[in-house]
């Protein structure tokens, strides 16, 4: 058994994909207890990690200055400087989930003796790696695959779990806003972000907008929409179609407030997107609408019930435009706004009687 006093995680990007790779830090925190663990991620995505308990060190990576590398000399020349001090840290293991020829590079270019990566990956990462772990199965969910590298690492014995802690201050500055939206602190709420990034992965405005009005007509519970800030025009025409009071926060919070309003929530709908596998980490009831995507690959880990999706043949088809699609969306469209009411209604009634 090996053991290593300074470990690197090299996973950047996305929202989702970072979550996906938390139970490998949970694992390599329980084995290498006395390590210092260090997570290279993108400032996107920084906010999500920093004060982890498991974590020693976060170092952001600015993913979009730097893909000016070689185009501009101060960037040229703050990349060189990134990678010096990325070496000086004197790391004897790097663990590289993303798989891309920047995240081998960083990797190699760290000095770590020991470089943990997949065997097949795209741009010829591989190449960069002392160890190279191969997937059985590519349509293995985003987890399990993460986690087929505990096994070079002597942890795969610790079980997958997911560690997100929600910050005390997030929590006190969501509580905030909500109470000026008059959502008390004994209120319920279905949180619901009708956004992502693919337009196909997007449940119908329309269909989102009857779901408001569903659940505030047969429930007695708040509703609250969110997303991110390009995300903020999507969430009022939702509000503005349903008719409805409801407290719009999208565009409003930070990544770090986006966890604590997932944490007490009482129920989430949202597409397949990053924020999604929030409620499946804080272990939060779910409704989540898939259409084009595989839930098998990157949908709510170990939480397929929670899945709605509809069995036609042509799904998962992987397309990002709905101008591709010959089938004027119906994986999603067909999926009616009643379904997924009676889905919540379902949820809500289960989690009451806990």
């Amino acid at each position: 058994m090996r053991h290593y006093k300074r470990i690197l995680i090299i996973k950047p990007s996305s929202f989702g994909d970072v979550i996906h790779a938390l139970p490998v830090l949970a694992g390599l925190r329980r084995r290498y207890r006395d390590a210092h663990i260090a997570w290279l991620v993108s400032t996107a995505c920084a906010d999500l990690l920093v004060g982890h308990p498991d974590l020693n060190e976060v170092i952001p990576f600015d993913r979009k200055r730097f893909g000016r590398l070689g185009r501009s000399w101060s960037v040229t020349r703050d990349f060189v400087r990134f990678v010096r001090d990325l070496r000086a840290r004197q790391f004897d293991l790097v663990v590289d989930l993303q798989g891309l020829f920047r995240s081998g590079f960083l990797a190699r270019a760290s000095g770590a003796r020991t470089r943990v990566g997949f065997a097949r990956t795209r741009e010829f990462a591989w190449l960069f790696y002392s160890d190279r772990v191969r997937v059985p199965d590519r349509d293995m969910h985003a987890v399990d695959r993460y986690y087929l590298l505990a096994d070079p690492l002597d942890f795969a014995d610790v079980p997958i779990t997911f560690e997100l802690p929600v910050r005390p201050e997030a929590r006190a500055e969501i509580d905030a806003v909500l109470a000026g939206e008059n959502i008390g602190p004994e209120t319920r709420y279905v949180l619901i972000a009708p956004g992502t990034r693919w337009e196909t992965k997007r449940w119908p405005v329309e269909h989102f907008a009857e779901l408001v009005r569903l659940l505030k007509s047969n429930l007695d519970t708040a509703v609250v929409l969110a997303g991110a800030p390009d995300e903020a025009d999507l969430a009022h025409t939702v509000a503005a179609a349903s008719g409805e009071k409801v407290a719009n926060l999208a565009g409003r919070t930070t990544i770090p407030q986006m966890v604590a309003l997932v944490d007490r929530a009482s129920a989430v709908v949202m597409n397949d997107t990053g924020p999604m596998h929030l409620a499946v980490a804080l272990n939060k009831p779910l409704v989540a609408l898939y259409g084009p995507t595989s839930p098998h690959r990157t949908g709510p880990y170990q939480r397929l019930d929670d899945v709605m999706r509809l069995d036609w043949d042509c799904s998962p088809c992987y397309l990002k435009r709905l101008a591709d699609c010959p089938y004027a969306h119906r994986c999603l469209r067909d999926l009616t706004p009643a379904q997924v009411a009676d889905k919540v209604t379902s949820l809500l009634k289960a989690e009451a009687l806990r």
